[in-house]
């Protein structure tokens, strides 16, 4: 089998499937995606035709390529990805960009709360070296995962600490919290297509809010004054994030799109 012939056994062309059949085949063969086509008569050794159709059959089953190749792209970084941690989302970078875009003190001090693989937190501090970041996770082998990113990006800057939300901080003040928290609600018929990534990153109680409440309404103990929150929620979240952060005194509170554009991170001010 040929690299064109590999890349012509899924989806058809110029769809989504053969984009992934590419990321997958320039995982097998260290050949750069864009590259493949101009070396398309390539033949596969047969080690590589069979990791190729054994990657696509996890594909099949519901896997996440990023499962299958062990990483993941966000951001301007390449992160590893384990079943340990979710799959960092495109949309995940309008986070990103919202916390970017803050005025903040120049040496600010940030935290990630549920960290995963690190792509908020080392996002952020590969885009703003003078900030103290640091991030959080519940979950061992989760930090382990996102420490390791840290170190191939050489973001030794970074701090990881283990425990729920606000837990490990003890009395720490940041001029940033931001949180890619679990919000969805265990009924959500989404669910059935996110089986194989971790449920607990997945899924809150009271409809998908509840940790979305813990991380704003304790958020006012750990901030400067005129700290923001920043949170991820779902696309139909936003009106009740809104209340959830005017209820508990925040000003300035806003929601802020995705590339699709829905309601994706809401943000709010602590005055006090």
């Amino acid at each position: 089998m040929n690299i064109a012939q590999a890349l012509a056994l899924r989806g058809e062309p110029e769809s989504y499937e053969r984009q992934e059949n590419a990321w997958l085949l320039e995982h097998i063969t260290k050949i750069d995606s864009f590259d493949l086509v101009m070396k398309k008569d390539q033949a596969l050794t047969a080690e590589q035709e069979q990791q190729y159709r054994d990657g696509l059959a996890r594909i099949a089953s519901g896997e996440p390529l990023a499962y299958v190749t062990g990483s993941q792209p966000f951001w301007t970084l390449d992160l590893k990805v384990t079943k340990d941690t979710l799959v960092p989302r495109p949309d995940t970078e309008v986070l990103v960009e919202t916390v970017l875009h803050l005025d903040v003190p120049e040496d600010a001090r940030i935290v990630d709360l549920g960290t995963g693989t690190g792509a908020v937190a080392l996002s952020i501090a590969s885009e703003r070296p003078e900030w103290s970041v640091t991030a959080t996770d519940i979950y061992g082998p989760t930090l382990e995962v996102a420490q390791f990113n840290a170190e191939r990006h050489d973001l030794n800057h970074v701090k990881f600490v283990c425990g729920s939300w606000y837990k490990p901080l003890n009395r720490a003040f940041f001029d940033v919290i931001v949180s890619n928290p679990p919000y969805i609600d265990a009924d959500d018929v989404h669910m059935q297509d996110l089986a194989t990534e971790p449920e607990r990153a997945l899924v809150a109680d009271n409809h998908g809010l509840a940790d979305l409440e813990q991380i704003i309404q304790q958020g006012k103990k750990h901030l400067t004054i005129n700290g923001w929150v920043v949170v991820e929620h779902g696309y139909d979240q936003g009106e009740a994030v809104r209340h959830i952060f005017t209820q508990a005194g925040y000003k300035q509170v806003r929601t802020v799109k995705d590339y699709g554009g829905n309601d994706r991170v809401t943000l709010g001010q602590w005055p006090h």
